[in-house]
């Protein structure tokens, strides 16, 4: 009982401190969005950064813009946590004017930690614990000339594609206020999607980038491991290599992307972080060098993509082979072996690191509430219900996911982590033979899900997981958006394959979707971020020369 009323008074006094903060903020971020801070809001960021180099522009002033619309957009979809606009306000004004980012504001995921700030996410425990200094990533930011201005929501445990906790409430999805705009780093891509930033970092460590670039329609690269700073940051999972979790830039347009990855990389990000590879910005001509070979993924066995999320894919397909580009159909490895694989390396602990926090009364995930429900049965339990699965329902593919939610020890560990590398290994030779540049794919099997339907649409993370296993780098760029009439299910025609496939269809409605976001993802190998760049540059070219570029959204006042 005594945890539980800690727990409510903590996040009483977080909600009451971010609404003092936003209240105290200066009268001007208060008032209408005036006719030049429309103009600076539709401003690439490259333009502005020009702007504020050339000193035409005062980065005091694209704060305020951008101030206002995070304002609005957290009205609209509670994607804030931390409002540090007080303080950007003094960051602002002793910018780096002449740096790769100079006075352009940025927001980040609650991971990410400044000194005498908190960075609790979600935890009601961590309130009030505020981080000792800069993480690495922020120090490069200043340092470049950046304003970081709001640190945005996420899940409990870091573990979802739901942005929910007690002490921040839930991220709505811009487009749609009952759906989940995705997690981990649900609340940037709210708070991108609505214009409230065009430069935000979340981290990805089975779509936490990806899948809400997904689901609210904006762009991202995850990047390999240790391309990327991520040193001195809050993290639920700590010490947790075997799947590395990645920060990555998250994005309002593919410009911003491109501009925001190369003013990083050029900072020279090894020297603010002992974990980032010292490799530079490489430019990569698609267009001059050898015809590119595309493979697409159209499914990986266990979740067939919706019909909305197929069209968006073979939209990009079309789009490709229309103009002359070869286009294969991949038969990998086994995705579903390696989403065993990854896992069981992922949960080797149960989930006992990223629920050991979490206090009496305090609610969880339901998906890894469900998880930790798993585990912790006995395993001759598990044991007779997956010899149900597989001999009475004729669903191996369960099964074998039942049977896999038991503890590791060491030895047990060191040995998927071997297995790890023979699948890393089939899928490099697997490439290499067919000359694979890009892989294409679904983001996830559906669009956005329902708000609390993450007992069951956590399992379908796999067509981003996999990836991360394989450490690839992996971007989003949406394509198309749910249309109720074009992406209807034929509830007679689906048969099921296995029951993950059929609780995931449970959630997909294209009457009550329609109009949501829908991305395809482009993957490269790994370290090749900047070749998928230009592979998204190049989708995205076509699709506007044809016509069909996605709309970004655009939110009424």
């Amino acid at each position: 009982m005594l945890s539980f009323l800690a727990h409510r008074r903590a996040c009483a006094a977080k909600q009451r401190e971010r609404e003092e903060r936003i209240r105290a903020l200066p009268a001007e971020y208060h008032a209408p969005l005036s006719a030049g801070d429309k103009e600076l809001l539709a401003r690439p960021a490259a333009d502005i950064v020009a702007g504020v180099q050339a000193g035409a522009l005062v980065p005091v002033d694209v704060l305020r813009a951008y101030g206002k619309q995070a304002l609005r957009a957290h009205a609209a979809t509670n994607c804030l946590t931390e409002v540090l606009i007080a303080k950007a306000e003094g960051w602002a004004k002793a910018s780096n004017v002449q740096g790769p980012l100079a006075g352009m504001p940025v927001s980040v995921k609650d991971t990410v930690a400044f000194e005498g700030e908190d960075a609790c996410i979600g935890y009601s425990a961590w309130v009030g614990r505020p981080m000792a200094r800069d993480s690495a990533l922020v120090r490069l930011l200043k340092d470049a000339g950046a304003v970081p201005f709001v640190k945005t929501n996420v899940p409990i445990t870091l573990l979802s594609f739901e942005s929910a906790n007690d002490v921040f409430g839930t991220t709505t999805n811009p487009h749609s206020k009952g759906y989940s705009p995705g997690g981990s780093t649900g609340g940037e891509a709210a708070l991108l999607a609505y214009g409230g930033s065009r430069l935000g970092i979340g981290t990805d460590v089975a779509g936490s980038v990806r899948a809400p670039a997904h689901f609210s329609g904006i762009y991202t690269i995850k990047a390999s491991s240790f391309r990327f700073l991520r040193s001195g940051n809050s993290t639920s999972m700590p010490g947790q290599e075997g799947i590395p979790a990645v920060y990555s830039p998250m994005t309002r347009t593919l410009e911003d992307l491109e501009m925001f990855w190369k003013a990083v990389v050029g900072m020279k990000p090894w020297e603010y972080d002992h974990s980032c590879v010292p490799i530079p910005w490489r430019e990569v001509d698609l267009v001059s060098g050898k015809p590119i070979r595309w493979a697409v993924m159209w499914d990986d066995r266990v979740v067939a993509p919706s019909p909305a999320c197929r069209r968006a894919l073979e939209t990009v397909v079309s789009e490709l082979t229309a103009r002359g580009h070869e286009v294969v159909e991949l038969d990998p490895p086994s995705p579903y072996e390696g989403f065993k694989i990854g896992s069981q390396i992922l949960l080797a602990e149960g989930g006992k690191l990223s629920t050991k926090p979490i206090r009496w009364g305090e609610t969880n995930d339901p998906g890894v509430r469900e998880t930790r429900v798993a585990f912790a049965l006995p395993r001759f339990v598990k044991r007779v219900y997956a010899w149900y699965l597989r001999h009475i329902k004729r669903d191996d593919t369960y099964a074998g996911i039942v049977e896999a939610c038991t503890y590791k020890d060491i030895e047990q560990y060191l040995a998927l982590v071997a297995k790890r590398e023979g699948y890393r290994e089939q899928w490099h030779q697997k490439l290499k033979e067919e000359a694979i540049d890009f892989v294409l794919t679904v983001p996830n099997a559906l669009p956005a899900t329902a708000h609390r339907e993450m007992k069951t649409g956590f399992k379908g993370c796999g067509y981003t997981f996999l990836f991360n296993i394989l450490d690839y780098s992996a971007g989003i760029l949406p394509v198309t958006h749910v249309d109720k009439e074009l992406d209807t299910l034929d509830a007679h025609a689906f048969k099921p394959r296995n029951a993950i496939e059929r609780d995931m269809y449970k959630l997909y409605d294209a009457t009550k979707m329609h109009g949501l976001p829908v991305g395809v993802q482009i993957v490269g190998k790994k370290w090749e971020e900047e070749k998928v760049l230009e592979a998204m540059k190049l989708v995205e070219g076509l699709l506007r020369e044809s016509g069909k570029a996605y709309t970004l959204l655009e939110p009424i006042e």
